[in-house]
């Protein structure tokens, strides 16, 4: 898998949302080893989204259409700050990218252990079932060896903030912890009303 990430703000949700729309509507029938939308708009105005291909050549050939030229051309209008990052170096965890999410946390972070990180994945997951019925899956960017930006898709806002909640059995505490202050400089952003579209 390839992603694509864009970074921003915007004061206009509502016109970035009809954009996305448009693109479904407009652009995606012809995006080739198009995979899936995950973004939205946090409360402060912050945007991220997640563009996910089939492959690197598959985004570039989507990037060089005239019709996603014009599409960008008018969504970066509504858009300030903007950063990309791309790669595919890509890791799937649970479920992975889901449309069925009812909210969305972005975590961005640099300065990890990424054999750490790893280690804490492998932990986790045989117990999410039960410590985190909440949590969908997620995918994760390696956008460098230490740096990363990842989607979390949960079935509810609600939902997300009792499972944060939850303590891990004791058998685990310590690598958690070790993996909680690992990630302690993380970035947060939470989609509330998160956009979310699969080929």
């Amino acid at each position: 898998m390839f992603v694509q990430v864009i970074e921003g703000r915007t004061s206009n949700p509502d016109g970035l949302r009809a954009q996305f729309d448009k693109w479904v509507a407009e652009i995606q029938p012809g995006a080739k080893g198009y995979v899936g939308t995950t973004g939205g708009v946090a409360a402060d105005g912050r945007v991220v989204v997640f563009a996910r291909f089939e492959s690197e050549a598959a985004a570039r050939a989507n990037s060089d259409r005239a019709e996603q030229g014009a599409w960008w051309a008018d969504t970066e209008k509504l858009l300030d700050d903007v950063e990309f990052s791309e790669s595919s170096d890509v890791t799937q965890f649970l479920a992975g990218g889901s449309d069925d999410a009812g909210f969305v946390q972005i975590m961005k972070v640099a300065g990890v252990d990424r054999a750490k990180v790893e280690a804490g994945d492998r932990q986790f997951e045989p117990l999410a079932a039960e410590m985190r019925p909440d949590l969908i899956g997620g995918v994760r960017v390696w956008t460098g060896p230490d740096s990363m930006i990842e989607a979390n898709y949960f079935t509810s806002e609600a939902e997300a903030r009792e499972g944060e909640k939850v303590e891990p059995p004791p058998e685990v505490a310590e690598g958690f912890a070790d993996y909680m202050a690992m990630l302690s400089k993380a970035e947060f952003v939470d989609f509330s009303d998160p956009y979310l579209h699969s080929a």
